[in-house]
């Protein structure tokens, strides 16, 4: 029940402690009781009065941020950022270093540059460690990983990490985790059904449907980016050939825009949108069409689940004022007219938004009423309920 608690003054915000008896369903009383615990532990707080429509205002409760600690990691195929964030989310310092993904040691070397970090930070308790990587995971708890652009196969990288940390690490799909991250912290709050949708790199989505990440049978739901969009097209990192994001990825605009001599041999992504935030028609052309195809599978997808939102991030929606001429009439024009009114919200982003996403994986543990997060996530539901003094005093990775 401390959990619960927890996990719902994390996912509302300020909450009363007659608002959480109504939402667990239990007695005001046993409200009171726990949350005074909690407040003598220093992971709940008393902040101001709610207003009132008679009677004594009521007294808020929120999250001590520094009462315990998350680390995040986002894996690519040459570095690793990684972020510590309080238990409300907020990213206190991150970091990015190189790495290899396709070397012998990538491994033991993660867990190397994890351990660096965790020393870098405070005394508080750590509750555990969320990995993202842009591929194919079995089970966050388990955390066996079939990456083609990391080139790896059945890796066993939660185990690894848990072994060389002694901490829980849960680990999933990049994007499956910012879409957990949307739920908790971002514009998926309050909302049960929704389509989040990343751009850039590659091209992927996370699916929240009755207020749960939807993780497939083998946890690869959400590949959108390997949609049948061209016949005869580009060969795909996949091996199949015209998927979505071998048009559409950052590889795939940087190669056209080389082919037609909109930028130079050696020029990448960032002179491709100079050259559009110029003027210049034949790039603002490129993102456009880009758009277009976005827009028409995402009217396909929207119509299959049927989302209350689509949310649009990524490193892409840096030119989303180029991508959205063609996007926008894609996509409606592509929808049932039942749903054609569906919002589309595109965030700003800032490059530590995968591995906050990834530091989410802990911090909604609480939320884990089907026991997805398994035993990683009883360990650190024990954390974050009983705090300890010291990281690696409790025996977090057996």
């Amino acid at each position: 029940m401390r959990s619960a608690v927890l996990a719902q003054v994390g996912a509302l915000g300020p909450t009363s402690r007659a608002s959480l008896a109504r939402l667990l369903s239990v007695s005001p009383a046993l409200v009171t009781q726990i949350t005074k615990q909690l407040i003598a532990d220093g992971l709940l707080i008393e902040l101001d009065h709610s207003p009132s429509q008679g009677g004594r205002p009521a007294r808020l409760l929120g999250l001590v941020a520094d009462a315990g600690r998350v680390i995040g990691v986002k894996v690519a195929a040459d570095h690793i950022t990684v972020v510590e964030v309080g238990i409300d989310g907020t990213v206190v310092r991150s970091a990015s270093e190189p790495f290899d993904a396709a070397a012998a040691t990538a491994i033991p070397t993660l867990a190397t540059l994890l351990r660096a970090f965790i020393a870098g930070g405070s005394d508080r308790p750590l509750l555990g460690v969320g990995v993202g990587v842009p591929g194919d995971v079995d089970d966050q708890s388990l955390g066996n990983v079939d990456s083609t652009q990391l080139g790896w196969s059945h890796v066993p990288l939660g185990d690894v990490l848990r072994r060389e940390l002694s901490l829980p690490v849960l680990v999933e799909n990049n994007v499956n985790a910012l879409a957990m991250a949307e739920l908790l912290h971002g514009q998926a709050r309050g909302h049960d059904n929704v389509l989040v949708v990343t751009i850039g790199t590659g091209v992927g989505a996370g699916i929240i449907a009755d207020g749960a990440v939807l993780r497939g049978h083998g946890g690869g739901a959400g590949e959108i980016g390997h949609l049948p969009t061209q016949e005869d097209g580009p060969r795909c990192a996949c091996g199949a050939d015209g998927c979505l994001e071998s048009l559409i990825g950052e590889d795939a605009l940087v190669t056209a825009a080389r082919a037609r001599g909109i930028i130079g041999e050696a020029a990448g992504i960032r002179t491709l949108q100079g050259r559009a935030n110029e003027g210049d028609a034949a790039a603002q052309e490129l993102f456009s069409h880009a758009g277009h195809l976005l827009g028409r599978a995402l009217a396909g997808i929207v119509n299959t689940i049927d989302p209350e939102i689509v949310i649009l991030l990524g490193e892409g929606v840096e030119a989303w004022n180029h991508w959205s001429y063609g996007f926008e009439p894609a996509l409606r024009s592509g929808l049932m007219p039942r749903k054609r009114g569906v919002p589309v919200a595109v965030e700003t982003w800032q490059d530590d938004r995968w591995a906050q996403g990834a530091a989410s994986l802990v911090l909604a543990t609480p939320f884990d009423a089907a026991g997805r997060t398994g035993e990683q996530g009883r360990l650190v539901r024990e954390r974050l309920t009983e705090p300890s003094p010291r990281d690696g005093a409790r025996g977090a990775g057996r």
